[in-house]
C-alpha cells in the first residue's frame, strides 16, 4: 500500500510540473491571457467532479475567493491616456490607426468613467456562476435552515461580490440562514501582511526591483508601437513617454475583457510584445505575492491567520458545532499566497532565475477575477474517517499529502500537514 502512496504523490508532482508550465503558444492563442490577474474568471475551462468514494456525501464547504471582475483601479488609468490622444488628435498627431485607437479609448471611458476600482457587471455574474455551480455540486451542503458564514474585506468590490455570491445561494435555498459580514476584525485575517513582507515589497532599495528594471528593459520596446499611433515626429519627441503608453493602452487591453463595452486594443500588439509585457506584470507578483526564491520566504507568513481559522472553522463544522459553509472574499494579494502556503498544484513552485519565471508561476492560472480555493469536506455514515478534496478555480487540485483515494485526502492528514506549516 505505501509503494501506492509513492506512486500517487509522484504522479501528482509530475503533473504540477507539465500543468505549471505557461508557452508562448498557450498565450498567443488567447491574448486575453496576458491581462495577468485580469484575466476574467475562466468558467468555461472547469472540468468534472469525480465521484466521492462510496458511501461519503458531503457536508461542509470552506471558501477563499478574490473579488469578481473589474475596473481599473483608478479613473486616472483611463483618463491620462485619452487626454494624450484627444490632444494629439486636436493636434492632427494620430495617424489613421491612432485616430481609431482614440475612439476605443472614448467608448471605454463612456463606461468606465467614475467606475475606478468598482465591480464590473460581469464580476456580479461571476460570482452567481461559482455561488451556483457550488450549490448544484454539493446539494448535500445546502440543506434546510443550514448556516452559511460569509466574511468580506471593506473593498467595495469584495462586498459585493460576496452579496452577489450569497444572494444566488438565498434564490437557490431562500431558507438559509446567511451571515454576512465585512468588518476590520476579517480584514485583519483575510487581508494580512506581515511587517516584513511589506517592507520586502515596498523597499525601493531593495534588490529585486533593479531586477526587475533591468528584466523590463530588455523586454519592452515600445519603438514599433508608437509609429503606428503618432504621426508626428516632434509631438511624440515633446509629449509622449513611449514607455508609458504602451503600457497604459496594454493595461487597458488586459481589462475590457471585464467589462460591457466589448472592444478590443490586442489587435495593436504583435504577439511577442503582449507575451513580454504579461511576462514583466507575473514577474512582479510572483516575487511579492509568491515563492520566488529572491524574497526567500518572506510571503509565506502573510496567509497563515486565514489557514488558522480555515482549520479551526473545519474541525468546528466536523464536530457539529459549526457552519455549512464558510466564504471569505478579498483579492488577489491574498488568494497568490494563500495558494502557496496551500500547496496547491502549480502554486508553490520556487525558482531563482527571471527569465525562467514564467514557467513557474503563472498569474492567470493561480489568480484570474474571481478565481477561489474551495475544500469541500465528505463523511460516511458509521465512520469517523473525514475526506478532502482541493478546488482551485473549481478545478480539482493536488497537494503533497499522501492518499489512496485522490482527489480525496484523508482530513486527519491534510491538518497534520498544514498544521506542521503553521508551526514553522
Amino acid at each position: 500500500m505505501r509503494h501506492i502512496y509513492l506512486f500517487i504523490i509522484l504522479a501528482a508532482l509530475s503533473l504540477e510540473t507539465v500543468f505549471s508550465q505557461t508557452t508562448r503558444e498557450e498565450v498567443y492563442a488567447t491574448p486575453e491571457k496576458t491581462g495577468g490577474v485580469h484575466y476574467a474568471y475562466p468558467s468555461q475551462d472547469i472540468g468534472p467532479q469525480t465521484p466521492a468514494p462510496k458511501g461519503y456525501k458531503p457536508f461542509y464547504i470552506t471558501h477563499f475567493g478574490r473579488h469578481g471582475s473589474r475596473y481599473l483601479i483608478s479613473d486616472n488609468d483611463y483618463k491620462e491616456i485619452l487626454d494624450l490622444f484627444e490632444d494629439a488628435c486636436k493636434n492632427n498627431a494620430l495617424t489613421p490607426l491612432g485616430n481609431e485607437v482614440y475612439g476605443r479609448l472614448t467608448q471605454v471611458w463612456e463606461e468606465a468613467e467614475g467606475r475606478g476600482g468598482d465591480l464590473s457587471p460581469l464580476g456580479v455574474r461571476e460570482h452567481r456562476g461559482i455561488a451556483e455551480r457550488m450549490y448544484k455540486n454539493f446539494p448535500d451542503v445546502f440543506v434546510e435552515n443550514g448556516a452559511i458564514s460569509a466574511r468580506s474585506t471593506m473593498v467595495v468590490r469584495c462586498v459585493l461580490s460576496m452579496d452577489a455570491f450569497c444572494e444566488r445561494l438565498k434564490e437557490l435555498n431562500p431558507s438559509l440562514q446567511m451571515d454576512r459580514i465585512a468588518s476590520e476584525k476579517y480584514a485583519r485575517v483575510l487581508n494580512y501582511h506581515t511587517p516584513e513582507a511589506i517592507a520586502f515589497r515596498t523597499d525601493k532599495e531593495n534588490l529585486w526591483r533593479e531586477s526587475y528594471r533591468k528584466f523590463e528593459e530588455k523586454r519592452v520596446n515600445p519603438d514599433r508601437l508608437i509609429p503606428t499611433l503618432f504621426a508626428d515626429k516632434g509631438y511624440i519627441e515633446q509629449k509622449v513617454n513611449p514607455g508609458k503608453v504602451m503600457w497604459a493602452l496594454f493595461n487597458i487591453a488586459g481589462n475590457t475583457q471585464n467589462i460591457e463595452t466589448g472592444v478590443t486594443f490586442y489587435d495593436l500588439f504583435e504577439n511577442e510584445e503582449l507575451f513580454a509585457l504579461w511576462e514583466c506584470g507575473n514577474y512582479r507578483n510572483y516575487v511579492q505575492y509568491g515563492n520566488a526564491a529572491i524574497n526567500k520566504g518572506v510571503i509565506m507568513g502573510n496567509p497563515k491567520p486565514v489557514l488558522k481559522e480555515i482549520l479551526e472553522k473545519a474541525n468546528q463544522a466536523i464536530d457539529g458545532t459549526g457552519n455549512r459553509a464558510d466564504l471569505r472574499f478579498a483579492h488577489d494579494g491574498n488568494i497568490l499566497p494563500l495558494s502557496m502556503l496551500l500547496h496547491l498544484e502549480g502554486c508553490y513552485n520556487s525558482e531563482a532565475n527571471p527569465d525562467n519565471y514564467y514557467k513557474a508561476f503563472s498569474n492567470f492560472k493561480i489568480s484570474p477575477m474571481g478565481s477561489n480555493i474551495q475544500l469541500i469536506f465528505f463523511r460516511k455514515k458509521g465512520s469517523g474517517d473525514i475526506l478532502v478534496k482541493f478546488l482551485h478555480n473549481e478545478n480539482e487540485t493536488s497537494i503533497p499529502v499522501e492518499t489512496d483515494s485522490y482527489p480525496y485526502y484523508h482530513w486527519k492528514d491534510v491538518e497534520t500537514f498544514y498544521q506542521g506549516l503553521l508551526n514553522n
